[in-house]
């Protein structure tokens, strides 16, 4: 299982819970680093494609943040988990296909078997983010809870896995983010 797309120099593989933030995070770094030097993958963009195949669906609107989507979720998910027994790293496989950039953000990892796939294909350059936010943030963007998701490996499968690398906390204090961001873009930098 060697390494599929380009010889990166970082991987960020950022997760968190629903409305916590991670896409805003990874965009915000990518807009700040530039599109040529800083790719996001999101594991979820090849689940997503690939089932709306097998199962007649838009994929255009199973990546927004739609009830179209939530409607599909929780077999999505069930779908996907089948997928990943088959073969834990089908997904991560795919986003890295033809990645030429040096720093790769993966904005959802969301399992153990993620972060094992690129530590054992990327090896050091491989470092984890933790993107938190209270509950009350997460409802103050939307969040509600849903049994079988919110409960689900795909929400909670990291929230034992402690020892991340980079913890962003993602509360609502502007300021507070813009440090933290600026801390990991120092960082960052640092490795081009």
């Amino acid at each position: 299982m060697g390494p599929l797309g380009g010889a990166p120099r970082l991987v960020l593989l950022f997760s968190g819970k629903r409305k916590s933030g991670k896409d805003f995070v990874t965009e915000a770094l990518q807009s700040r680093l530039g599109a040529d030097v800083c790719a996001v993958l999101r594991l979820s963009g090849p689940l997503k494609e690939q089932y709306a195949q097998e199962h007649g669906l838009d994929f255009q609107r199973l990546l927004d943040a739609s009830t179209y989507k939530e409607a599909y979720r929780k077999d999505m998910i069930r779908w996907g988990e089948e997928k990943r027994q088959a073969d834990p790293g089908c997904f991560c496989s795919k986003i890295v296909e033809g990645v030429s950039q040096p720093i790769w953000l993966v904005s959802d990892t969301r399992r153990v078997s993620d972060i094992q796939w690129f530590r054992e294909a990327y090896g050091a350059v491989t470092q984890t983010v933790r993107v938190v936010a209270l509950e009350q943030s997460r409802q103050q963007r939307g969040w509600e809870f849903t049994p079988g998701v919110d409960d689900a490996e795909s929400e909670c499968g990291l929230d034992n896995f402690g020892g991340f690398d980079w913890v962003i906390e993602n509360h609502g204090d502007a300021q507070r983010l813009e440090e933290q961001l600026e801390s990991l873009i120092g960082f960052i930098r640092s490795r081009l």
